[in-house]
């Protein structure tokens, strides 16, 4: 019997029509708690016909390892750094994804992040639910540059929001959309370094690859306003960790809201669990219960039309 590895908590806890769909391919589905990392991916495989996956570790060696029965990776999302996508397309194994699902709720979940940060939102709720009355002075975004760098379906999102709050918005990304930068009075600039160094908000919204890796840096922070906040919905790889702590203890990043972190989960002693101004989400940007039905039901889709011998919404090409 075809026998299915399902990892993505989300889609298992959240309930919808994706169970049933996936109940009615007739396949033996196997749960596992993901993410799961590399040595755990490497017991497994060679035991599935398929992975429906999250951001489990499916490097070359597990791949290798699932052949020859493997015959196909459904992403249940989009980011695909997790997957040795090269390598699967080396191997002729399709991998599937689920672009377009869950742009709306990340973008929600950056201002989530942003609000918390200007508003103190923690520091009050912390106050009150232990019996007291602190209060700190806030900051309005009416006014504030927000500066996103990567301006695809997300980024857009973010900037549609921001224009509600009646914020000024800027933005760099390769692929340049004129009609909507022009509908949404969003200005271009030539590169990201630009948006560093003009925005009061900056919001990560690109893929991780080995340019974006560790972007925002030491040397990257120093070029930006003092007291700058950035937002992270993307990937905690795009910042260099401890750069960014350092920079939160010393003034120069006024803030620093993230849906996401170089390990997932954090050790206890991470350093952005315990820096100044930091509000850390755990990697639930997307997790909502419209979001999660999308994606779940896009990812079960994707299996099905694989198996009716059809390829959709393919990330690699062999």
């Amino acid at each position: 019997m075809t026998r299915v590895l399902l990892t993505t908590t989300s889609f298992q806890d959240t309930p919808g029509p994706h169970h049933d769909m996936l109940a009615s391919l007739g396949v033996e589905v196997v749960r596992e708690r993901g993410p799961l990392p590399e040595s755990r991916m490497l017991e497994l495989a060679g035991e599935f016909d398929a992975f429906l996956c999250g951001d489990d570790a499916i490097t070359a060696a597990v791949i290798d390892k699932a052949l020859p029965r493997l015959k196909v990776i459904s992403k249940y999302g989009i980011g695909l750094d997790k997957i040795d996508v090269v390598h699967a397309s080396a191997k002729k194994i399709p991998v599937l994804f689920t672009p377009g699902v869950n742009h709306t709720t990340v973008a929600e979940h950056t201002f989530l992040l942003l609000l918390a940060i200007e508003k103190n939102f923690l520091f009050h709720t912390d106050s009150t639910r232990s019996g007291g009355w602190k209060r700190k002075t806030g900051r309005e975004l009416l006014a504030k540059t927000i500066g996103i760098v990567g301006l695809g379906r997300i980024g857009k999102e973010v900037a549609i929001r921001a224009r509600a709050f009646g914020m000024d918005v800027v933005a760099y990304d390769i692929y340049w959309d004129e009609a909507f930068a022009k509908q949404y009075d969003v200005k271009r600039l030539a590169t990201k370094e630009d948006v560093f160094k003009t925005a009061d908000y900056i919001s990560l919204h690109t893929n991780l690859t080995p340019e974006t890796r560790d972007m925002i840096n030491a040397a990257s922070i120093a070029t930006m306003k003092k007291g700058a906040i950035i937002l992270n919905c993307a990937r905690g790889e795009i910042v260099h960790t401890a750069d960014v702590a350092a920079a939160l203890k010393s003034g120069q990043l006024g803030g620093y809201g993230t849906d996401v972190l170089d390990q997932e989960p954090p050790p206890a002693d991470h350093p952005l669990l315990s820096a100044p101004n930091c509000v850390v989400t755990p990697h639930i940007g997307s997790r909502t219960r419209e979001s999660v039905v999308r994606q779940a039901t896009r990812c079960v889709e994707n299996y099905k039309a694989f198996l009716e011998g059809k390829i959709v919404n393919q990330a690699n090409k062999f």
